[in-house]
């Protein structure tokens, strides 16, 4: 099969979700190309349709843009738990899991506990950089020692680490932020300086 047809195909899910053909997004969903499942992801999210039974069936799919999508669009779901998630073997689907744990209005505690490690711990600085703001909006006190943790970490993830301190309060948040007014990095000083007033 050609790339063309699989444009075509991907077209054709994208343009449903836009006029409720349902039977055409259907279809997508069972693609062979990755892109097309994709599309159809999105479009069943367009018409209403993504709902936790499609999110779980779809987390462990073979593609890594596919179980992305399905990350990124259970972050408006309130019974979708992202757990499996952000224990992929793919840096990208944790780091968009991660990112929706944060839009989600509430998350299980095992939830909570996983996204708090992935600050810490994970070797890869775009999770840690994710896992830290959506630690800030959550804005559970559990979160806090991986938060202040991450203002000790690269660049990125401090300028993060401080806008997440603004739900918190304490001498350890002061402390923290007071650091940060020193910071070699200017935008790590400006996020401080705005928290500050």
């Amino acid at each position: 099969m050609t790339d063309i047809e699989h444009l075509e195909r991907r077209r054709a899910v994208v343009i449903a979700g836009h006029t409720g053909d349902v039977a055409v997004v259907h279809a997508g969903l069972d693609d062979s190309d990755a892109g097309v499942r994709e599309a159809a992801l999105g479009a069943m999210a367009r018409l209403g349709a993504f709902d936790a039974e499609m999110a779980q069936r779809f987390a462990t799919d073979s593609e890594p843009r596919v179980r992305r999508r399905v990350a990124e669009l259970s972050a408006t779901l309130v019974d979708v738990d992202l757990l499996p998630l952000l224990s992929d073997h793919d840096s990208s689907v944790v780091e968009t899991a991660a990112w929706a744990c944060g839009e989600q209005v509430e998350i299980a505690d095992a939830t909570l506990q996983r996204v708090i490690e992935l600050a810490t711990t994970h070797d890869d600085v775009l999770v840690r950089e994710a896992a830290v703001a959506a630690l800030g909006a959550i804005g559970d006190e559990r979160g806090l020692p991986a938060i202040l943790h991450g203002c000790s970490d690269k660049p990125a993830i401090r300028r993060r680490a401080v806008l997440a301190l603004a739900p918190f309060d304490g001498p350890e948040v002061d402390a923290a932020l007071k650091t940060a007014l020193e910071d070699r990095d200017w935008q790590v000083r400006q996020a401080a300086e705005d928290l500050l007033g």
